[in-house]
């Protein structure tokens, strides 16, 4: 398809959706057109039709959502209230007593308690939950101590009140929420911090806020597809006439769609097969993923309502926290990036690493927005990698089967 009849693709699209909210055949072109948005992306792309029955498509999922383990890990439950009231679920696994007993003892002088593990807490990105880090979270499973948390009005967390308020979201609160979580899950010890795409801006957020805390406890972070501004420069691999029409319009639609959540949900399912192509395209670069993985995103995606994919996004357009980077200066530090991500591209997180010169910067080659899901086996080697050299675990620690597709829920 020419760059062209893309480019035409995407400004009829929103224009159909435009016109959606009172129209149900429409309001089924936007919520397909929303799941873009809710993908990572933010326009629509134009794609082949699908030619098998519609009925034989629908069974294929059931099939897909029952054969995988992914997402069904879960740990000790725990809540953290934000500043605003709102109530954030996280997930609790501890190290296993004799994770560590293969490295050097530490001494414990009389009268003083044993001090506290290495936390690692995990952030996940926009549209998603904690489910995302699957493969991460089973490798590590007894050998560090993990906290898995939801961000405000995602997965299992409570919808924003101050959303519910009509107050706009801004990556400044979710850097306050995860400190909620801290304080909460976490609230003495050392910290690594890790964070996806809207996960890593979160913690960017923590340390503008609290440069105390990175400071004083955090010995290591790894920022994974994630940026530090300038995300309203991002084409989504679309040409030009796409992007400036979808740029011009899409917030006003968002907001419209927003206040019509019922219909366009509806719209959404309606249109599940078009949905499962856009997210294909905006999480995966490898023709080959597993189409159980690819499922896997589709739900966690899918499950995030409209509303608050439209109260999210314009909080991407204005987030900008290359300065906070610098409290990271002395902090072991892991940039990882796919070299195909359109929606964060990996030339943000170079801009990244030129900022802390002294991270380790990783390019996975045909890698997409959700690389950890993509190639779970290499973005769990670096992270393994930096909590060895952080002494989160010993250097000789076993970090598993790196949560392959073949391990059990569990292990």
């Amino acid at each position: 398809m020419s760059e062209t009849s893309t480019g035409d693709a995407v400004v009829s699209a929103v224009q159909d959706a435009q016109s959606a909210v009172g129209n149900w055949r429409l309001a089924s072109i936007a919520g397909a057109a929303i799941g873009v948005v809710a993908a990572g992306a933010a326009a629509g792309v134009a794609i082949e039709r699908l030619t098998v029955g519609r009925g034989m498509r629908r069974k294929a999922r059931l099939a897909l959502d029952a054969s995988g383990p992914y997402g069904s890990l879960r740990g000790t439950q725990g809540r953290a209230v934000a500043d605003d009231g709102t109530v954030l679920h996280y997930e609790t696994d501890e190290a296993e007593a004799d994770a560590g007993a293969h490295g050097p003892r530490k001494r414990r002088l009389f009268g003083r308690k044993v001090p506290a593990p290495v936390t690692v807490v995990f952030s996940h990105g926009y549209c998603l939950n904690q489910d995302s880090w699957h493969f991460q979270r089973a490798a590590l499973r007894g050998v560090v101590r993990t906290v898995h948390w939801d961000q405000r009005s995602h997965g299992r967390s409570d919808r924003g009140k101050a959303q519910r308020e009509g107050v706009p979201v801004d990556i400044g609160q979710l850097g306050r929420d995860l400190k909620a979580v801290i304080d909460a899950a976490a609230p003495e010890g050392p910290l690594v911090l890790v964070g996806h795409s809207m996960g890593g801006m979160t913690i960017m957020a923590l340390a503008d806020q609290y440069p105390e805390l990175i400071r004083d406890r955090v010995v290591g972070v790894a920022f994974v597809g994630t940026s530090s501004g300038k995300l309203g420069e991002v084409n989504y691999g679309l040409p030009v006439a796409g992007v400036n029409a979808v740029r011009r319009v899409l917030p006003g639609v968002l907001k419209a769609l927003g206040s019509q959540a019922e219909l366009v949900e509806r719209g959404r399912r309606a249109t599940a097969d078009l949905f499962a192509g856009m997210i294909k395209r905006y999480s995966f670069s490898s023709k080959d993923v597993d189409p159980a993985i690819a499922r896997f995103a589709e739900r966690m995606i899918e499950s995030t309502p409209i509303d608050v994919v439209a109260e999210f996004y314009p909080a991407f357009s204005d987030h900008d926290k290359t300065a906070a980077l610098a409290i990271f200066a002395e902090v072991p530090a892991l940039i990882l990036a796919g070299d195909r991500d359109l929606v964060t591209p990996s030339s943000h997180s170079e801009a990244i690493a030129d900022l802390l010169p002294d991270a380790e910067l990783v390019i996975v080659p045909d890698g997409g927005h959700l690389v950890m899901l993509e190639h779970p086996e290499t973005v769990t080697d670096r992270l393994a990698d930096l909590l060895a050299r952080v002494g989160a675990v010993p250097q000789a620690a076993n970090v598993g089967t790196y949560g392959s597709t073949a391990q059990q829920p569990g292990g």
